[in-house]
């Protein structure tokens, strides 16, 4: 009988443990606990923020950005992912390109007793001024803020000077706000610091178009893309393309041969040597042995036999 007692003692301490422990995982409304943020991107296989967010390797982050996005887009494409690009931003730099690691972040329009809830949580926390603030305590080196501000502009705003300033120290990169922002005359003047966002408008929210934080480091829609922590943000002046952290390498290298084999081919139409044809198709033999001299002449690191064998799936 005592055995019986001490076991079930022991079974309903297990329980009381398992419901407190799954109480304080979902403390802060939407934010992904590390094991959900393993759970869902489950083809990464590579390190890990603390947090579990996948952390793409700084390597691959610069290379990425001499990556064309339609070269982006054909990868991501080819492995089912068609909801990663979102187009028609207001730039804070002519021809800017911003690359890093996604935070998401997720905002909806305020409801008061929710919200009350929210700044309790962040108060216990120790968190210290508006919730805007509480996304860019988090942010570290290389980081790039993706902002769901419901696409607002007017009143839409996310930051300012003040936190713009706080973004880049924290990050070294820029920030993706689908909303507005403010101090404009400020921010462009920043170097190194590209925004893309829908617009810019003077004004703080007004009370009734404030919104609450709803969700940092968990899944986040940006127009028609979806975003999940962790992914490799690649933005140009024609759009932003989210791309799986699993795929980025694959993307880089991609393009690095089709750079290569489309200065091949410009040079060769240039000087004549091979019709429009001949090059934008399937290349015969004789071509790829004349591609393999050119690329053995410049001194590529990348030989001809290791392309051959990366495009051997690929039909082009």
């Amino acid at each position: 009988m005592k055995v019986k007692v001490v076991l079930l003692a022991v079974c309903f301490t297990c329980i009381i443990c398992i419901v407190f422990s799954s109480v304080n995982t979902f403390a802060q409304i939407g934010t992904y606990s590390k094991e959900e943020l393993i759970k869902y991107t489950p083809h990464w296989k590579g390190e890990r923020f603390p947090d579990g967010r996948p952390k793409v390797p700084e390597e691959i982050i610069e290379r990425m950005k001499k990556v064309a996005l339609e070269e982006a887009w054909a990868v991501c494409r080819r492995y089912g992912y068609f909801s990663q690009y979102e187009g028609d931003w207001v730039m804070s730099q002519d021809d800017a390109v911003l690359v890093g690691r996604a935070v998401t972040v997720g905002f909806m329009p305020m409801r008061t007793g929710v919200n009350e809830i929210i700044e309790a949580e962040g108060k216990k926390d120790g968190r210290i001024g508006g919730q805007n603030s509480w996304v860019i305590d988090t942010l570290v080196d290389g980081d790039v803020p993706v902002v769901d501000m419901l696409g607002r502009v007017r009143y839409g705003c996310f930051f300012g000077g003040n936190l713009a300033h706080a973004i880049r120290a924290k990050t070294g990169t820029g920030i993706v706000v689908d909303g507005g922002n403010r101090d404009m005359e400020d921010v462009i003047q920043m170097e190194n610091f590209p925004v893309f966002s829908r617009g810019w408008d003077p004004g703080y929210p007004r009370e009734e178009k404030k919104v609450m934080l709803m969700g940092l480091n968990s899944p986040t829609r940006i127009g028609e893309a979806t975003v999940m922590p962790g992914d490799v943000v690649l933005a140009k002046s024609e759009g932003i393309i989210f791309i799986p952290p699993h795929l980025a390498e694959e993307i880089v290298k991609t393009s690095e041969v089709v750079r290569l084999r489309d200065a091949f081919g410009y040079e060769r139409l240039t000087a004549g040597v091979y019709t429009p044809g001949q090059i934008d198709t399937r290349w015969s033999d004789e071509l790829e042995k004349d591609f393999a001299q050119w690329l053995k002449k410049r001194g590529e690191k990348m030989t001809a036999e290791e392309i051959k064998e990366f495009l051997r799936t690929r039909t082009w």
